[in-house]
């Protein structure tokens, strides 16, 4: 069960993020276009920045603790979750604060 830590904790997260879309209705799901525009820019930015640090041996990733798929470039696929879930959950989580403290955007 080791080699699902990372898993794991990136479920946990959505576990406690995911639930303020129902229950705040913040529409961050709904659309997905929008969030897709604002994740996977920093995300690819942030793959290629793992990818050279794993290049130049500066960055490693316990294969006991990944689900052992893993990308060329020596990058788990546990680390591109990361990459996508963790903003996906700090979007919902500014959402939600937006949505109770009733903050405008400018695009409502």
């Amino acid at each position: 069960m080791r080699h699902l830590t990372y898993v794991a904790v990136l479920a946990g997260c959505l576990a406690g993020a995911l639930w303020l879309e129902p229950f705040l209705r913040v529409g961050v799901l709904r659309r997905w276009r929008r969030l897709a525009l604002t994740v996977l820019p920093v995300a690819a930015v942030f793959v290629l920045w793992d990818l050279a640090a794993i290049a130049a041996g500066h960055w490693t990733f316990d294969p006991g603790q990944t689900t052992g798929i893993v990308f060329p470039g020596g990058l788990p696929l546990d680390e591109v979750l990361f990459f996508l879930v963790v903003p996906v959950c700090a979007i919902l989580g500014f959402e939600a604060v937006r949505r109770v403290l009733r903050w405008k955007a400018g695009d409502e």
